[in-house]
């Protein structure tokens, strides 16, 4: 009998996955996982976040870089779920980042979707559209490319 495919990836599983940690793990849980396909990271974003001291004291505001990477990482999970590298120490290095737009703020108490969309893939080096989002507004969009660094058996 086969394992049923995974279709989510909570706290847990994602450090399975990523390497990341506090203060640089971006996704709190990952759904809607279709392997070499698509995904929606979820990022709680939260007031006692290191960025948030500086970035604007008194006026918090979540950088565009942090928005992007938290993309990043959500397709990096779905990677890791497509390529099965549970376990197996995959790095993910960014390639290029194309057409960033950044359209809303994005403060303390968000709930940040990341919808991730595969554009090429399989192998090595992936291409992906994100699109950033808190409720139905866009916070930010970007095309991608990462380079994975696959685990040698």
């Amino acid at each position: 009998m086969s394992e049923a495919p995974v279709t989510e990836a909570d706290i847990q599983l994602i450090q399975r996955i990523l390497p990341h940690r506090y203060p640089f793990l971006l996704v709190d849980r990952v759904t809607q996982i279709v392997p070499n396909t698509s995904a929606v990271g979820i990022k709680n974003v939260t007031m006692n976040e290191p960025h948030f001291q500086g970035h604007f004291p008194g006026t918090p505001i979540m950088p565009g870089v942090t928005i992007v990477e938290s993309m990043a990482q959500t397709a990096a999970v779905m990677v890791g779920i497509s390529l099965n590298t549970i376990d197996h120490d995959l790095l993910v290095y960014f390639m290029a980042i194309d057409k960033c737009k950044f359209r809303r703020k994005v403060v303390p108490g968000d709930v940040l979707e990341l919808h991730v969309e595969v554009k090429r893939g399989g192998a090595k080096i992936w291409k992906f559209d994100g699109v950033a989002k808190v409720g139905d507004e866009v916070a930010a969009e970007a095309s991608f490319t990462a380079m994975m660094d696959l685990p040698q058996e």
